[in-house]
């Protein structure tokens, strides 16, 4: 049975990350500039470890290259293809992560050159970077449309009209407002607070919060989230 294992060829094995970032107006991914070629960028990513498993790994590349933790994380897919890295065979396992850029940008390391670019206006990527993002991003519409995911891009508190402009992003549509509101509110999940965004209209919009204990009692559950016969994509 050992013989088995020794005529085997060994592969490496490496984790990226699609870290999305939502900066108010438009739905954003972290890339970091490769030293090799000048005008191409990469996802996050890192080596596995001989003692950890996967979902550590994630975690831990995370945190060594942004600072971050606690922070939603998915596996997405494993991409394999003989031919991605043209120096040794490897495999990557992509995951997917939702920060919110303030936190980002007070953490990062300075020894990176990252930088935020829209999903709509992406540089030249790294290997199968692109086919990584791609994927992410149908993923994302396709859980954010069942799960209230998209909070884990706000900030803690945020109105209504913040909410639908991330939704729109997210779909690259325009939800009616009316409906989005209806909707959203539909799901209790949002706590109204007394105080309001100033600065923006004369009237003003309320801010509101998560009801963090319904909103990890329902995470996993299917809501239809938002009105999905409008969206565009």
């Amino acid at each position: 049975m050992l013989d088995q294992y020794k005529e085997q060829q060994p592969y490496l094995l490496a984790l990226d990350s699609i870290i999305f970032g939502f900066d108010g107006e438009s739905l954003k991914v972290l890339l970091v500039k490769r030293g090799v070629e000048e005008k191409t960028w990469s996802l996050m990513g890192g080596w596995l470890q001989p003692n950890e498993g996967l979902e550590q790994a994630a975690a831990r590349i995370l945190f060594d290259l942004t600072g971050l933790s606690n922070v939603y994380l998915e596996q997405l897919y494993a991409f394999g293809d003989p031919q991605r890295d043209p120096i040794v065979r490897t495999i990557s396992v992509a995951y997917f992560s939702l920060v919110k850029i303030a936190d980002y940008e007070t953490k990062i390391s300075e020894a990176f050159q990252a930088r935020w670019f829209s999903i709509y206006d992406l540089p030249p990527l790294l290997f199968d970077h692109g086919d990584m993002v791609d994927l992410a991003i149908k993923r994302l519409r396709y859980k954010a449309a069942q799960h209230p995911l998209g909070f884990e891009l706000l900030p803690e508190k945020f109105t209504i009209p913040q909410l639908k402009k991330l939704y729109d992003a997210v779909y690259n549509t325009e939800f009616d407002k009316r409906n989005f509101s209806r909707k959203i509110l539909s799901t209790n999940l949002l706590i109204k607070l007394d105080e309001k965004q100033k600065g923006f209209s004369k009237r003003g919009a309320y801010f509101y919060q998560v009801d963090s204990s319904k909103y990890r009692e329902i995470n996993n559950s299917f809501l239809n989230f938002i009105p999905t016969s409008e969206l565009a994509f």
